[in-house]
C-alpha cells in the first residue's frame, strides 16, 4: 500500500473518533456551561477524541474489522467517561 493510501486509510479510521470528541466537548460545554467554564474546549475534545480512538482501536482488535455497533457504543461511553475525567470530576 502506498504511503498516501495508508495515510487516508488511517485518517478515515480515526475521523469518527475525532468528530465524536469535538461534538461531545462542544455539547458538554453547552450543557455544563458554569461547571466547565474553566476548562478549555480543546482539552475536553482531545480527551474525548483520544478515548474514542482507543475504543475504536480496541474494537478493531477484538472484532477483526471496524464499523461494529458495539465499537461505536464503546466509543460513546469512552468519550463520556473522558469528559467526566477531564472536566467534571473536579466540579462536583
Amino acid at each position: 500500500m502506498p504511503a498516501l493510501d495508508a495515510f487516508w486509510h488511517l485518517a478515515n479510521f480515526f475521523a469518527p473518533a475525532i468528530g465524536l470528541g469535538a461534538i461531545a466537548a462542544a455539547a458538554a460545554k453547552l450543557v455544563w456551561r458554569r461547571e466547565l467554564s474553566a476548562v478549555a474546549w480543546w482539552r475536553l475534545a482531545s480527551w474525548a477524541g483520544g478515548a474514542a480512538a482507543l475504543a475504536a482501536t480496541l474494537g478493531l482488535i477484538a472484532f477483526g474489522h471496524d464499523g461494529r455497533i458495539l465499537t461505536y457504543a464503546a466509543m460513546v461511553c469512552a468519550s463520556a467517561l473522558a469528559l467526566w475525567w477531564a472536566g467534571l470530576r473536579r466540579a462536583g
